[in-house]
């Protein structure tokens, strides 16, 4: 992509009024509430000017990172002693490039990853947030952020169904963070002298371990090498051919994991996984796990959401019997990332995670005021108020605006497996359960033999061409394309448009391939001769 490709010219209409018509300003003036209005003019004036403009049909335009670079770095003031006066055409610029630049999640090409343009409500209101700038760990710093943690636990529990006076939910940035959260509050639980003592003091019990889906989320495996209990420890249970865990086979698992010197602390389940958006069956997993004295976890990222959807609701069976589970709001309850929900059936044990004495924040003996603090829960001492985005649009629309989008997401994609049901030059990998599909382009002229990582080099040609934006991943050793369907204005049209642009792309990559193919066996022949 060409320099004025990424930077055109920037001619939007704004109130502005410059702050003063000299090149530098004072630090009060550029502190000042006057600055505050002006640069908010032209941000929102910006953004509603993108949102208008928006392509129909697009996808991710990669720009070489030199030239991207090269551009950033000329919107960049050259004042070093001084304060520079606002540049509003420099601002515009700099947000131009943003949004002309990345992944283009209002677009009708964006199928591929999970997470949304957010409601326009949250997305403003993070605004709020990033002023007011409270943090929110602990009551005194951000007192309606943590009123609102506890309103929106009572009001996201409706839908759970914990016990009501023993639950808990504390926010983290992001689900990868909440995960392990959840799993040193399991361990510590299982093992109450480890924070102490170290791994080292437990083996007569066994060598710790955990179980996890073969189609576990990476952040699991993650979080079990930074506990140290270390990938060796993990126990991969089995799916089934709806890609979830085999709830029959799980007790072999675990009773081979057992005389193999593993004492399995903690089984985790996924509702429901990246790669295909399979629920787990939560509810014979969790009577597993309580017969067997384990923790039992919910990766609930994505799926969790569907637990506001009347009709997709009972995915979730079981889930109530979870020890823990997470909730990314900044994925299917559209709110600016990233917030997470990681909630405990016992709010004792979230106290577990984490066991330090620090003066300058904890208090000894808890009032009605620090009862409602959540630092020593979480990793974060400076936590933004995540919260709010997600409790102000509650607040403001209602449950409806979120089950309505989830259901239409969900639609979507049973209706481009229905489609794909009829095209004979496509092959399913499995049935949604939620808004991601995975399936293959496998023309007749393909050799599969021949072109090695079909699949892939597809899906990275159609992203460089810029119109879709799909991803991929690894379902048993083939590649596939995935879709995550996000944006509820995408019609079938936009999926068949897609479709189209596989076969044109798989086509060119097929030509290109055997045109190289009869060239090396030319070049052979004539050396044979």
């Amino acid at each position: 992509m060409s320099l004025n490709e990424i930077a055109g010219p920037v001619n939007y209409n704004s109130s502005y009024v410059p702050l003063q018509p000299t090149e530098s300003i004072s630090c009060e003036e550029a502190f000042s509430t006057k600055a505050f209005r002006n640069i908010s003019e032209v941000v929102v004036s910006s953004l509603e000017q993108y949102l208008q403009n928006i392509e129909p049909v697009s996808g991710l335009a990669l720009t070489d990172p030199a030239i991207l670079t090269q551009k950033a770095r000329s919107l960049m003031t050259n004042a070093s002693e001084e304060i520079a006066a606002f540049d509003e055409n420099r601002l515009r610029k700099i947000i131009d490039l943003y949004t002309k630049t990345g992944i283009q999640v209002h677009s009708k090409g964006y199928m591929g990853r999970q997470f949304s343009g957010v409601l326009p409500l949250s997305g403003v209101f993070d605004l709020v947030n990033a002023t007011v700038n409270q943090p929110s760990s602990f009551y005194e710093a951000a007192q309606l952020p943590n009123v609102a943690e506890r309103i929106m636990q009572e009001e996201l529990n409706k839908y759970i169904g914990y016990p009501e006076d023993t639950f808990t939910m504390v926010t983290t940035s992001g689900g990868s963070l909440a995960n392990l959260t959840a799993l040193l509050a399991a361990r510590n639980y299982k093992y109450p002298n480890v924070w102490n003592s170290g791994l080292h003091g437990i083996q007569p019990e066994g060598r710790p371990a955990v179980a996890i889906s073969e189609n576990a989320h990476y952040s699991i495996k993650r979080a079990i090498g930074i506990m140290g209990v270390g990938e060796d420890q993990i126990v991969k249970l089995p799916v089934n051919d709806k890609n979830q865990i085999d709830s029959r086979r799980v007790p072999l698992m675990l009773k081979k994991a057992k005389e193999q010197g593993l004492h399995v602390f903690c089984m985790v389940a996924s509702a429901c996984t990246t790669d295909t958006g399979s629920f787990d069956p939560l509810e014979e997993l969790s009577t597993i796990a309580r017969e067997n004295n384990i923790w039992f976890h919910v990766d609930g990222a994505h799926g969790a959401s569907l637990l506001l959807s009347d009709s997709h609701r009972y995915k979730l069976k079981g889930l109530e019997n979870a020890d823990s589970f997470i909730w990314d709001a900044h994925k299917m309850l559209f709110t600016p990332g990233t917030c997470t929900l990681l909630f405990y059936k016992d709010k004792q044990r979230s106290y577990g995670a984490f066991r330090q004495d620090a003066s300058y924040v904890f208090e000894k003996e808890a009032d009605i005021y620090t009862a409602l603090d959540s630092g020593e829960q979480n990793f974060e001492c400076t936590k933004r108020p995540l919260i709010m985005n997600l409790w102000v649009s509650w607040a403001m629309h209602g449950k409806a605006v979120f089950s309505q989008k989830i259901d239409r997401l969900c639609y979507l994609a049973a209706e481009a497996y229905n489609i794909l049901c009829n095209e004979n030059d496509f092959e399913l990998v499995h049935q949604p359960q939620a808004n991601i599909l995975c399936f293959r382009y496998v023309p007749d002229n393909l050799d599969p033999e021949v072109h090695h990582h079909f699949q892939l080099n597809t899906r990275n040609k159609i992203k460089e061409e810029g119109r879709f934006f799909i991803s991929k991943v690894e379902l048993n050793g083939q590649e596939v394309l995935r879709v995550v369907f996000m944006n509820h204005e995408i019609e079938m049209k936009h999926f068949r448009m897609l479709l189209q642009e596989i076969r044109r792309t798989g086509q060119d990559i097929i030509a290109a391939q055997n045109g190289r193919s009869a060239q090396h066996k030319l070049h052979t022949a004539i050396n044979i001769l």
